[in-house]
């Protein structure tokens, strides 16, 4: 067996080699800095059942975020649109992969009328992916985008698209459909993309994140890694340095959690002072915005984030 040397040595260190892959290893204990309450309040009831009411789905629950609780106490939620089924495996998504049913033709409006009934100031529309749609369900996304404007023109739209690899032509129909923040996460660096994101190549999603800068400057853009997957301090560095090259806005970066056992372990617990280093880091590399702890996710205070990434490009003239 190879030897895996540690090199970080921190105080959230896991250090099982033999587990990778092994789909009866235990999962990890989280530290303390990780562990979040279970969801009770009277908000987050309120919130499913305007989800459920409306035949929706959220990433919030496919994606099982820690977050879950906060957010939707606060009626925030993430609307996942295009179904509940993934046509890729990628190792670190809890959402099912399988074949999916047809498109919803009333999604787009349900979506509308759910961000009107929570009052919804900023909203984040994502996706699964849709390898088997001819445009990868860009149209979709831009039917959504306009209902929520038609319904709510106040609402800001952030949206959190796959990569439409292979789909010519589909990001441009996102792009106009003006949404206010336009992400797409990288996940992880390059070296780990066969293992962890086996459906979709690194560049290509640089790409994407440059072709919404070539065809609409002054659209923010957004994207997010998640770290404790065995990367070094470098790789996560050349990856913010790849994203200011692609002109990215707005920097993510979180723990990555193990779903179940079937996914990519954990290999180590970035502590929170390290996170604190990476956004020094982020921020002096140039990124307007940097939202980088254990708990960050791509949609978390996302409303929030907007506002100071507003403020931080009118500080800056742009």
């Amino acid at each position: 067996m190879a030897t895996i040397i540690d090199l970080t040595r921190g105080e959230g260190a896991v250090r099982h080699p033999e587990k990778r892959n092994r789909p009866d290893a235990p999962l990890q204990r989280k530290p303390a800095w990780i562990r979040v309450k279970a969801p009770t309040s009277a908000g987050y009831s309120a919130t499913r059942e305007i989800v459920r009411s409306k035949n929706l789905h959220t990433v919030c629950e496919e994606a099982a975020c820690p977050n879950i609780g906060e957010c939707w106490s606060k009626k925030h939620a993430t609307m996942m649109i295009m179904g509940d089924t993934c046509t890729r495996a990628c190792a670190f998504c809890n959402v099912k992969t399988g074949l999916p049913q047809p498109l919803d033709r009333n999604e787009p409006g349900n979506v509308a009328k759910a961000v009107a009934e929570m009052g919804l100031a900023h909203v984040v529309i994502t996706s699964v992916d849709r390898d088997d749609l001819v445009d990868g369900g860009a149209r979709h996304f831009a039917e959504v985008v306009q209902s929520i404007r038609a319904v709510n023109p106040q609402t800001t739209i952030e949206i959190l698209t796959p990569d439409f690899l292979r789909k010519d032509g589909a990001v441009e129909i996102v792009i106009d459909s003006k949404p206010d923040v336009f992400n797409h996460n990288l996940e992880t660096a390059p070296r780990f993309y066969l293992s962890i994101r086996p459906g979709a190549r690194y560049f290509h999603s640089l790409r994407l994140l440059e072709k919404v800068k070539d065809r609409d400057p002054a659209m923010f853009t957004k994207s997010g890694i998640m770290v404790g997957l065995g990367e070094t301090r470098e790789e996560v560095m050349q990856v913010m340095d790849d994203m200011r090259s692609a002109g990215v806005d707005f920097i993510t970066i979180g723990q990555y959690l193990q779903p179940t056992r079937k996914h990519a372990p954990v290999e180590r617990f970035v502590t929170p002072e390290e996170f604190k280093s990476y956004e020094t880091i982020a921020r002096a590399k140039g990124f307007l915005m940097v939202a980088s702890s254990p708990l960050t996710r791509s949609s978390h205070h996302a409303g929030e984030d907007f506002a100071r990434l507003r403020a931080a490009r009118a500080a800056k003239g742009n």
